[in-house]
């Protein structure tokens, strides 16, 4: 196990570097509007795999090669981001139609959203860069590594699992308040865009 001191610092710091609006809290969002937050569920499972992948790959020191060979991210990058601005322009093109936009959203399959969650984790090129900083700072040489890890590991997880909750609960509510009297359009519209965005940025960023 980590020292105590270093986990009662370990916490905050990684809590409050999660909780920070980021590529899958506003996809966790985004969802939660449009999907609702149980169906989020499963972009999260996808979201933390990855998540988990990388702080391993960071650990093993894999992270330091795919920083400095960053055309591995690209193709990944490019697909997540085309088909994350796809769906965007689906719920733009919903009309204020509340119906159209569940039944688009519908159409997204659990091993879908798996795959967003996933692919928005790991071509994240600063999520690479932040477990490479974050972590070794945290991991005591002189004790066994294994149990560090998993006990770190089990706090990232958690914490990004906690966040991605409190988006999609937030991007549900936001629903609630816009679904009444005309706002339907609105609320498609900001969907739309909050989707559109998060696959320009997970592109280009």
């Amino acid at each position: 196990m980590p020292d105590f001191a270093l986990l009662a610092v370990f916490l905050p710091t990684f809590f409050f570097v999660s909780i920070t609006p980021g590529m899958c809290m506003t996809l966790a969002m985004t969802l939660g509007m449009s999907i609702g937050v149980r169906r989020t569920l499963w972009m999260m499972i996808g979201e933390l795999v990855g998540v988990a992948l990388v702080a391993i790959a960071a650990v093993m020191g894999v992270a330091s090669i795919m920083l400095n060979y960053p055309q591995i991210f690209e193709v990944l990058k490019w697909v997540g981001g085309i088909y994350l601005a796809y769906i965007g322009v689906q719920m733009w093109r919903a009309k204020g139609k509340m119906a159209k936009l569940d039944q688009q959203s519908a159409r997204i399959s659990n091993g879908a959203l798996i795959s967003q969650g996933f692919i928005t984790a790991i071509a994240n090129p600063k999520g690479w860069a932040f477990m490479i900083s974050l972590l070794p700072p945290f991991i005591n040489v002189d004790k066994e590594l294994a149990p560090q890890f998993v006990a770190l590991l089990s706090i990232i997880l958690f914490t990004e699992l906690i966040s991605m909750l409190a988006y999609a609960a937030g991007g549900k509510s936001l629903k609630i308040f816009l679904s009444r009297g005309d706002n339907i359009k609105w609320m498609n519209r900001i969907a739309g865009s909050l989707m559109i965005g998060v696959g320009f940025w997970l592109a280009l960023g």
